[in-house]
């Protein structure tokens, strides 16, 4: 398992946390999405031979936030 830390903007309270978080562990090889709304950011625990940055980036996006900006 890898775990790296990527910023993530435009969330604002638990709900906007909560949906990002939501967002990435749907992702199969996601075993756990933690994101700090005060950092802006999102820990991410996950298996890089099932997924990577670009599912991550377009998760997040379609969530309605903004990845690594």
């Amino acid at each position: 398992m890898t775990n790296k830390t990527f910023q993530v903007n435009g969330m604002k309270c638990v709900h906007c946390k909560a949906r990002v978080e939501n967002a990435l562990q749907a992702l199969d090889g996601v075993s756990k999405a933690e994101a700090s709304v005060e950092n802006k950011n999102v820990c991410i625990e996950y298996d890089e031979t099932k997924t990577d940055e670009a599912a991550f980036k377009k998760a997040v996006e379609d969530a309605g936030y903004t990845f690594g900006a």
